[in-house]
């Protein structure tokens, strides 16, 4: 018996949960395996009622559970940022789910933008570092001649460029980029111990050519890392050369760790090259507590109950799930499942097929329970 949580959220989120959790019951049918689940109600709903996000509560009940199964967040009723922050970041941080875990994977039957690219060629996967870099939020914004604010950031300004802010400029903004070495050494060893698992070989992403301090550390961490791992190949890209090789050379890469803003980049490009953001699954994890499984794309609140919604992504990242909690055999299933409701043409609209949200999430469960 597991214990999972499920936070539908906003938008579409309930439905393709929903959808989510018939296909992960049919794993544990198959695999003799139970799921007992949990649902929160946590998203806009709530906080437009009485304007809690993320309550003292919800986070003591949730640190029970292994695993979170997320759907969506966002409602256009609520002004950009609040519901993210204070949902989807808040449990990011406050679980400590410092590996994000993006599978790009071309499935056959799904076109890819690029040209001539098969399913063998677009097989990688991105490891992005979850809890530091420029999403601290360790920053501020003020006018250049107030009296007030007078902050290390400015006196640096002033050193670094010879100009007295308060006269020279009208407002400035700063944002400050946190890399620690324990927080690199923790996302890399979960990336190089992947690569060991696959097809051995690790890139790592960074510009530290420019932002030589912060990503520096970044590369020595990794360097001094990969002597542990002499059986993986190693190699470094600048973020702007990575994008350029996603798109001419994927079948180069295997496991790809980054740190955060730069994963949050690429990722978004590895799920276009994949087919689209409906077949993006997301892992937000920590090895030792609880981690989060969610779709990449966003709530699409204009579709909110109308059963057209993919389900893919959902389901796939509820695969991950199953894969995090020993259940092997069964994540392989469901990755199995999708690849044949694909060949069978039982797809959602924009796959180009005419199945609804709950007829394609059916179709997944019942091959499952089938053996495909």
């Amino acid at each position: 018996m597991y214990k999972i949580a499920a936070i539908g959220g906003d938008g579409i989120g309930p439905e393709i949960v929903d959808a989510g959790k018939k296909v992960l019951d049919a794993a544990g049918e198959r695999f003799n395996f139970d799921i007992a689940w949990t649902d929160f109600d946590i998203g806009a709903e709530r906080y437009l009622k009485n304007k809690e996000l993320l309550t003292e509560e919800d986070l003591s009940e949730l640190k029970n559970y292994k695993a979170v199964y997320f759907g969506a967040i966002g409602d256009p009723r609520v002004q950009p940022g609040i519901l993210e922050k204070g949902i989807l970041l808040a449990l990011r941080f406050h679980f400590d789910l410092y590996v994000n875990l993006r599978p790009i994977r071309l499935l056959p039957g799904i076109e890819t933008p690029l040209a001539g690219k098969k399913p063998e060629d677009i097989d990688f996967v991105v490891v992005r570092e979850n809890t530091e870099d420029f999403y601290v939020g360790i920053g501020s914004r003020f006018k250049g001649r107030q009296k007030t604010g007078l902050t290390v950031a400015r006196e640096m300004y002033n050193v670094r460029f010879g100009l007295d802010i308060e006269s020279d400029a009208e407002e400035i903004a700063y944002q400050i980029g946190v890399i620690t070495r324990e927080g690199a050494r923790r996302v890399q060893t979960y990336a190089f111990d992947l690569a060991m698992r696959r097809r051995k070989k690790l890139t790592s992403v960074d510009k530290a050519n420019v932002l030589s301090d912060v990503y520096g550390l970044w590369r020595d961490v990794f360097s001094e890392t990969a002597k542990k791992y002499p059986q993986v190949t190693t190699e470094f890209n600048f973020v702007d050369a990575v994008t350029m090789w996603f798109v001419k050379n994927p079948e180069w890469f295997d496991v790809v760790v980054t740190p955060n803003m730069f994963g949050d980049i690429i990722t978004d490009l590895g799920a276009m090259i994949q087919g689209g953001l409906g077949l993006a699954p997301g892992g937000n994890i920590n090895p030792a507590g609880t981690s989060m499984f969610e779709p990449i794309h966003g709530s699409a609140p204009k579709y909110r109950g109308m059963d057209v919604a993919n389900p893919i992504a959902t389901i796939w990242a509820g695969s991950l799930l199953l894969d995090h909690i020993g259940e092997h055999a069964a994540a392989a299933a469901v990755l199995s499942a999708i690849e044949k409701s694909i060949r069978d043409g039982v797809v959602t609209k924009d796959l180009g097929g005419n199945a609804g949200t709950k007829k394609a999430g059916s179709y997944i469960a019942d091959c499952v329970r089938k053996n495909g």
